[in-house]
């Protein structure tokens, strides 16, 4: 390694390290503002909690095991319908770039169930899947699906088109170009797609278990709401 290419390393580390610590900084002065605020009165802290109260409120609830059971239910149904999001936005996206003519019957639809309020569908599925954990996951689904199944299919779309005739040149049939330039070539955008989809699921499952639940972490937020005890141990 070159004197220069070990100083443009140090740079980087540097410059790395300095992204973690003001990352941290900015972590921390938010909590001093938010406790200082509390304790002095600018903030209600009977409204707005404090950090300090939210500790000791986790502490009860991770001495008896409550926490952790609502955080293991939540998570679980994100996972679930992570899963589902990506199996279905993958299968289906690959069904509309083989077929020229479903992408542009669909299309349409797609984009209009994409723009659909889901928090506005979910009593319906109450009454639909009745209140269960299919209908948390059903709901957290339905918020990610479709526009994962749009993003997916645009991408496929702008495959290089000089590579698939490449492929058509040499013998190949779709199912070549499928798995040897779509596929590899798209890696990265599902792998992108993936990173925003378990965000959306999580979302969806905390608005699911709004309504919908008896556990997790969406409950938790809905009572300690309703009782107006937000930083303390809740059933």
């Amino acid at each position: 390694m070159t004197l220069a290419q070990q100083e443009y390393r140090k740079r980087q580390v540097h410059r790395k390290r300095m992204v973690i610590l003001w990352r941290c900084l900015l972590f921390v002065l938010f909590l001093v503002i938010w406790e200082v605020s509390a304790d002095t009165g600018i903030l209600d802290a009977f409204i707005f909690s404090s950090p300090s109260r939210i500790f000791a409120s986790f502490l009860i609830m991770a001495e008896d095991g409550s926490i952790f059971y609502h955080t293991g239910i939540t998570i679980l149904e994100t996972l679930v319908s992570f899963a589902l999001v990506t199996v279905i936005g993958l299968v289906c996206a690959l069904a509309l770039w083989r077929s020229k003519m479903l992408a542009d019957i669909l299309e349409p639809y797609l984009v209009i169930l994409n723009s659909l309020p889901k928090s506005a569908l979910a009593p319906l599925l109450i009454v639909w899947l009745g209140s269960n954990m299919k209908t948390i996951v059903v709901a957290a689904v339905s918020i990610a699906v479709f526009g994962s199944i749009l993003t997916l299919h645009t991408g496929f779309m702008e495959t290089d088109p000089d590579k698939i005739r490449l492929i058509y040149s040499l013998g190949g049939k779709k199912r070549d170009v499928l798995w040897k330039v779509l596929l590899p070539g798209s890696i990265p955008l599902i792998i992108s797609n993936m990173k925003v989809n378990i965000g959306l699921c999580l979302v969806g499952v905390i608005i699911g278990e709004f309504l919908a639940a008896r556990a997790g972490l969406g409950y938790l937020i809905i009572y300690s709401t309703q009782i107006f005890s937000c930083d303390y141990k809740v059933i």
